[in-house]
């Protein structure tokens, strides 16, 4: 019967039940089967299969998170590995205070608000904000991105990358930026008049390409403002990290294997398959809940949840049988009175003939 049957929660995330129509795709070499049967598991290969008869389940694998086009064996590769990916954005948010002191150079020759003792003059005690934060090379080596932004008049805010403790090669080098930032009358950055968001380039002593950060100054409640009151501006989070292995991972409802690496991101490493028939009753049945395709069941319409088939898939739980049982034990009740009935008919009919014989004699 290929009506939907009640699911029952496992907890095992290589436990699926399809909540539709439609057949996972399992194979035996070069040949397809059928099967609503979703108690899989991993094996030695890392390929995702059957517990019924070790028929791979199939599916489109993904490369660097991104689904590829063919169809294949779904494998979970157990140590495999997410690249590095280098930094490219880092995203600021916060406040600066508008009520904060003109950065004061004093008896200097020039205004250095990097320089401690300009910094440590009376009348520059809340006129500058630091802010750091952790950004990574194309190798996944980790560096120290320093800003600091200081009042140079009402309204407006300069700022400078701080290079003393950057792992690279020539320091920083300001790609772009307007210079200063200023501030509309509500409070956020006014990009009205040419405003250019600041870009700077650095160069790993790792041996890592050279890296290239658009700091974004957000908008609205996420990004960066100036209102009267203390300086909470920070380097909110960046977009880099560094490589990691694969420790777990998860199905969803359109059967996508999203896996969970060591070093904090998701990727995507597949999604399975699944099949439509105008007429699953045509189906034949080989055994251990599989199917193949017959002329009465017509071919096959391959596709995945959400995507050419309105299925979905339940991870961590399995479907039940949906045979009546009340049904089948009435059908066995009446299969047993007919085989006693029938028991004693071939019973009276030897007693006869055992009078037969003893007549003749």
């Amino acid at each position: 019967m290929f009506s939907q049957g009640n699911l029952e929660t496992t907890g095992r995330n290589t436990d699926l039940a399809i909540q539709g129509n439609s057949f996972f795709v399992v194979k035996k070499g070069t040949e397809s089967f059928y099967t609503r049967a979703g108690n899989f598991q991993i094996d030695a290969n890392g390929s995702l299969v059957s517990g019924n008869n070790g028929f791979t389940v199939q599916g489109r694998m993904a490369t660097n998170g991104k689904l590829n086009d063919g169809v294949s064996d779904l494998k979970v590769p157990v140590l495999q590995v997410a690249p590095a990916n280098a930094t490219t954005k880092v995203t600021l948010s916060g406040n600066v205070d508008a009520s904060a002191n003109v950065f004061d150079k004093g008896t200097a020759t020039t205004l250095d608000p990097l320089d401690p003792a300009q910094r440590a003059l009376p009348a520059n005690a809340n006129s500058f904000k630091d802010m750091s934060m952790t950004v990574y090379d194309s190798l996944g080596t980790k560096h120290e991105l320093k800003m600091v932004m200081w009042k140079t008049d009402v309204n407006q805010w300069d700022w400078k990358i701080d290079d003393s403790n950057l792992a690279a090669t020539g320091g920083v080098t300001e790609v772009e930026g307007t210079h200063p930032i200023t501030f509309a009358s509500d409070g956020s950055v006014d990009t009205s008049s040419s405003f250019v968001a600041p870009k700077i380039t650095f160069t790993p002593d790792s041996g890592a390409t050279d890296v290239t950060i658009g700091i974004d100054l957000g908008s609205g409640l996420n990004g960066l403002s100036q209102f009267a009151g203390s300086s909470s501006a920070v380097m909110r989070d960046q977009d880099g990290y560094t490589n990691g292995t694969l420790q777990s991972f998860t199905i969803d409802a359109t059967g996508t294997i999203v896996g969970g690496f060591t070093n904090g991101i998701t990727q995507i490493l597949g999604q399975i398959q699944l099949a439509d028939f105008n007429n699953p009753e045509g189906l034949s049945r080989v055994g251990d809940n599989a199917y193949t395709v017959t002329a009465n069941s017509g071919a096959a319409v391959l596709g995945y949840a959400g995507e050419g088939s309105t299925s979905s898939i339940a991870s961590g739980a399995l479907e039940m049988s949906n045979v009546d049982l009340a049904q089948e034990f009435t059908n066995m009740i009446v299969a047993q009175r007919g085989f006693q009935a029938n028991s004693r008919v071939i019973s009276t009919s030897d007693q006869l003939m055992q009078e037969l014989v003893e007549l003749k004699r």
